[in-house]
């Protein structure tokens, strides 16, 4: 990416350092921490890495849409909890508004009540300074708490109780919408503007109605519309997109949204032999996948957290390194999860970005980070490639010949 105003750093940007999951389908517990700005999933199928990723939309879901929204369309308690579980199912963020703030660590953990699900414990905690002790800022069970308000809530101040209208309210999502909790609203504001993609090339080539629409969907069925915006309000961005486009497919000249006489908007793909242009529906599945990364990956007011799933599909491998420093410089605006089975997307990335993903003799979901893995950080000072280690087998886990995977000695999980 060239240091334009699409690609420039957006320093103070919130940042998740660990994720711990637990009772969420095949997650009984699992925890992801020291998370990189690019982080990626890897493993068999079956190994989780599409749950963990589901955690980040169904998270999403609850703040856009409401947590019964989110619970019922995945089956409820029922489907949604583990196996043989007992507890509610838990979410645990920690995460930094800014570099350099306190850890604020999120806590949800929501269980199937008598009407339909509840939010039977949340709060928000953090700790001033390196000797302070942690202190909760909010803190409800079943629609009912209390939150201390103010930009820098302490200890010392005093607490307003709070009985919200039902106990299936998010209480951050609820007191995020009001001014005097400034750093609720911060962690509102940041899940709210979480994009999880779960990009459908045949929906790329849709024919919506016409009007410009800044950022693309989970499904991608509006990218005509964000072409369009990308058009009128920042086409030196969308210039950029087509230089990097036309370096990745070949004779590809320029793409264009026009508007039809119905109202529906017509992408159509210019090739430079060529004097017309074609129908984005005859257009090669690569060149509509990649396009629809590139116009996320170089918004102009990009997501705070992106996820990817299995970029791999459909792109020519020799494409997926330079993917992946797309990827590198979009996070130094936003976070990164990626999935994939791809060792060559996976050649591009560090041992410490990547994490392994496994089931045990339980069948519940591990995961070990590949610098964490015996001998891997010695062949990568040597000289190896990630991606091909994986394929040789010198992670010694998260085989999918390989019912179950367990660390060698000395992994840490």
């Amino acid at each position: 990416m060239s240091k334009n105003k699409a690609t420039a750093s957006r320093p103070g940007i919130p940042r998740i350092e660990s994720l711990t999951v637990a009772n969420y389908r095949a997650l009984h517990r699992v925890e992801l921490s020291r998370l990189s700005p690019v982080t990626v999933l890897l493993g068999p199928n079956g190994s989780g890495k599409s749950t963990i990723f589901d955690v980040f939309n169904f998270l999403s879901e609850c703040f856009q849409f409401g947590l019964r929204h989110a619970w019922d369309r995945r089956g409820r308690g029922r489907e949604l909890k583990t196996r043989g579980a007992t507890g509610p199912v838990v979410f645990e963020l920690k995460y930094r508004e800014k570099p350099l703030d306190p850890i604020i660590t999120y806590h949800l953990a929501i269980d199937e009540g008598a009407k339909g699900p509840e939010v039977v414990e949340e709060w928000l905690q953090w700790r001033r300074g390196s000797t302070g002790q942690p202190f909760r800022f909010l803190e409800f069970r079943r629609g009912t708490g209390r939150a201390v308000s103010g930009e820098l809530p302490e200890k010392e101040e005093q607490r307003q109780e709070v009985t919200l209208r039902s106990p299936d309210l998010i209480a951050v999502n609820t007191l995020g919408q009001l001014a005097e909790h400034p750093r609720v609203a911060a962690l509102r504001e940041f899940i709210t503007d979480w994009y999880v993609s779960y990009l459908s090339v045949d929906q790329t080539r849709n024919q919506p109605e016409a009007g410009p629409q800044e950022r693309l969907s989970k499904n991608g069925e509006n990218l005509p519309n964000v072409i369009q915006y990308l058009k009128e309000q920042h086409p030196d961005i969308l210039d950029e997109i087509f230089l990097v486009l036309r370096q990745r497919i070949p004779r590809l000249e320029r793409v264009e949204a026009e508007p039809m006489l119905d109202g529906r908007l017509l992408l159509q793909i210019k090739d430079a032999p060529f004097d017309q242009p074609i129908l984005s529906k005859y257009a090669s599945d690569g060149t509509m996948k990649m396009l629809a990364y590139l116009t996320v990956l170089y918004d102009p007011a990009p997501p705070r957290f992106i996820g990817i799933e299995e970029p791999e599909n459909f792109l020519h491998p020799r494409l997926l390194p330079d993917l992946a420093e797309e990827c590198r410089s979009a996070a130094t605006r936003s976070q990164l999860l990626i999935t994939s089975h791809s060792p060559f997307l996976l050649n591009a990335m560090r041992a410490e970005e990547v994490r392994v993903l496994y089931r045990d003799e339980q069948g519940f979901t591990n995961a070990v980070r590949a610098s964490d893995i015996q001998g891997i950080p010695e062949f990568m000072d040597a000289g190896a490639s990630l991606g091909y280690l994986w394929m040789e087998g010198h992670f010694g886990l998260g085989d999918p010949l390989v019912n179950h995977g367990a660390p060698r000695r000395g992994q840490r999980s």
